[in-house]
């Protein structure tokens, strides 16, 4: 397993040199998942409005990585720990909007986001049996619909 990481950092420090960013590439395995971690101080350019850059970069290099190596394995790009700063922010925003759900006593929508983005918004509010949430809408990008699961009565 450390052949794929260092393959997947190579071709990652590659793709960035063509790019002309420098940046340093660390890799791990985590769940079966090959992460590539970038630091560096250019990641407005690598990240993109709302991480789109990034996602495309991922996609990028996922299929870089999958056609050496010639076995499948996910690839998840991180930069700066952007991933992980948004999805703490996502969660607390759920949480947020589910206590206003709660008060107001009746369902708002929120979106659109990605799948992977509506996934970490379903998990956050998933333990509040006060509140369920359903994805709304066609296609990449859905809304989300935060629902109390019985109306305020006062």
């Amino acid at each position: 397993m450390r052949e794929e990481i260092e393959i997947a950092k190579q071709l990652m420090v590659g793709l960035l040199e063509r790019i002309g960013v420098k940046a340093e590439v660390e890799g791990f395995l985590e769940e079966g998942d090959l992460h590539l971690e970038i630091k560096g101080d250019q990641e407005g350019i690598l990240i993109g409005r709302h991480g789109r850059t990034l996602d495309s970069l991922q996609m990028l290099i996922s299929r870089m990585v999958n056609k050496r190596l010639g076995n499948p394995i996910r690839v998840v790009l991180d930069i700066n720990d952007y991933r992980k700063r948004k999805a703490e922010n996502l969660k607390r925003m759920a949480i947020r909007v589910g206590e206003k759900v709660k008060s107001k006593g009746h369902p708002l929508t929120i979106g659109p986001f990605n799948a992977h983005d509506r996934r970490l918004i379903h998990i956050a509010l998933k333990e509040d049996p006060s509140l369920r949430t359903e994805s709304l809408g066609e296609g990449n990008l859905k809304k989300i619909a935060i629902i109390p699961t019985q109306n305020k009565k006062e």
